[in-house]
């Protein structure tokens, strides 16, 4: 399908539902986990059987807050939960317990960045609910089967404003919005389970008009580039319909992230066709200021909020400065390292970003398991930029300080990697390459200057890798005038 026609704007919201990570499910004493055998953590009360009675996890009331203090939402004092009736088969009562008027947070805002670019996207509101079961297909059966594990499991539904403009949008909103979840500790964030999944609606306006059109609902999209794809063909989709002159309905549709491409479910519903009321076996939900303020003043240096002071204090570039701040561990890290005044911030990151991370992956180890440490690291940094040691030289210790215990200095010492700066030592390897390069010289001299690079490779060969290739190449060059 062709894109999107350049006179259109895309309009998105995104209704994100995040898997909270207590120990217990929203209502019920069963155990929140993943990936238990089939219809093995589910009690009567799960299963909605006739007479029985749910009870609120405080847990859950307390991690929809912080996410919402997160949000800079008002959280709403005195709040109740709603019946929303629907039937499908992974919904045993026929109903869900969610709310609707009165949510525990909403009117907030969420600030991201977009190609180094600060971005704001309002926050209608964030509310708790239960999540249904799971339908099972299979080739070795027919029909569907229902696992009620899922059913339960306690949810919160953060709820946009129609504020973002692109698929690109979009996906940088959705990364900072597990990252945060993520760091507060109330979801594990994995999307490979199921713990993140978002309804995408999208409507495409031409560029200058005012109001909405139409929206298009698409459910249950389970990656972030998925989303970004999804958005991408719907606004093309619906451009080429107002093209047309044909009018877009409002609708839900699935997309089918393997084709490319979505297909009509059914015509939008609206909040009437779920006959909301209030749960009647649950009593109204009260948060003291006390309560939240505790929260409040308990909430860690958000993700999004660290990459911008990152970026602002350290002159990092926004991608490593988002790849720093996105892991708690390796950010603390960092800033120790960076706090010793030893060496460049950036060069702190690109190390701990670059040949740490690698190896860490290599030895499949976290960072708090190795033996390096903020000043260790800097340390070898320092060495680096003083000569003391070559790059080549730097990786070797690099991974040896992951298990060796030892410092820079020690592993430098034990391994004979001190860099020679020395120009007697240096001039005479010089020399000695230079005379077993006849062709390079003649090159060089005939403009070809870009031999330097081998001649000084010749050098640091023959010096075993120790030599100091700035002070080589400019003794080479010095030779060759």
């Amino acid at each position: 399908m062709p894109g999107l026609n350049e006179k259109y704007e895309i309009i998105v919201g995104l209704e994100v539902h995040a898997e909270l990570s207590t120990e217990t499910k929203i209502y019920c004493a069963c155990k929140n986990s993943f990936g238990a055998e089939v219809n093995t953590q589910c009690c009567e009360i799960c299963t909605g059987l006739p007479g029985t009675l749910p009870t609120l996890n405080e847990k859950v009331v307390e991690y929809a807050v912080r996410m919402g203090l997160a949000a800079n939402c008002k959280i709403n004092n005195i709040t109740k939960q709603d019946r929303k009736n629907y039937f499908y088969p992974d919904l045993p009562k026929a109903y869900q317990i969610s709310q609707y008027d009165v949510p525990l947070c909403q009117n907030g805002w969420l600030d991201f960045l977009v190609d180094g670019e600060e971005r704001r996207v309002g926050i209608t509101r964030i509310h708790i609910e239960e999540d249904a079961g799971k339908l099972l297909h299979g080739e070795s059966f027919s029909g569907s089967l229902v696992d009620f594990n899922r059913c339960g499991v306690p949810l919160i539904e953060i709820v946009s404003e129609p504020d973002i403009r692109s698929s690109k949008e979009a996906k940088a909103y959705l990364e900072t919005l597990k990252q945060i979840l993520v760091y507060l500790g109330v979801s594990d964030g994995k999307m490979q389970e199921g713990s993140i999944r978002c309804d995408v609606n999208v409507s495409v306006r031409l560029k200058g008009q005012e109001g909405f059109n139409n929206r298009v609902e698409m459910k249950n999209v389970n990656t972030f580039s998925g989303a970004a794809r999804a958005i991408d063909y719907e606004a093309a989709r619906q451009s080429a319909l107002m093209e047309a002159g044909e009018t877009v309905g409002q609708e839900t549709r699935r997309w089918d992230d393997v084709k490319g491409e979505n297909i009509l479910l059914r015509s939008k519903e609206n909040a009437m066709d779920y006959r909301y009321f209030p749960e009647p076996d649950l009593k109204t939900i009260v948060v003291d200021d006390s309560f939240v303020s505790a929260l409040k003043e308990g909430l860690p240096e958000l993700p999004n909020r660290k990459t911008a002071r990152y970026m602002r204090e350290y002159g990092l570039p926004a991608y490593d400065a988002g790849l720093l701040a996105e892991s708690m561990d390796r950010a603390a890290f960092f800033e120790r390292a960076a706090a010793l005044g030893l060496c460049q911030p950036k060069n702190i990151s690109n190390w701990l970003l670059g040949d740490i991370t690698y190896f860490l992956r290599e030895k499949k180890m976290e960072l708090s398991e190795s033996a390096v440490t903020p000043e260790k690291l800097a340390d070898m940094v320092s060495r680096l930029e003083k000569g003391e040691i070559s790059g080549a030289a730097a990786k070797i210790v690099a991974e040896a300080l992951l298990d060796s215990g030892l410092s820079a200095g020690e592993i430098i010492s034990e391994k004979g990697l001190a860099q020679v700066s020395d120009r007697d030592a240096l001039e005479s390897i010089v020399d000695a390459v230079l005379a077993d390069s006849e062709k390079a010289v003649i090159q060089y001299k005939s403009g070809k200057t870009n031999v330097l690079g081998f001649l000084v490779g010749q050098c640091m060969k023959r010096s075993k890798g120790k030599g100091n290739p700035a002070v080589l190449s400019g003794i080479i060059a010095e030779r060759l005038k």
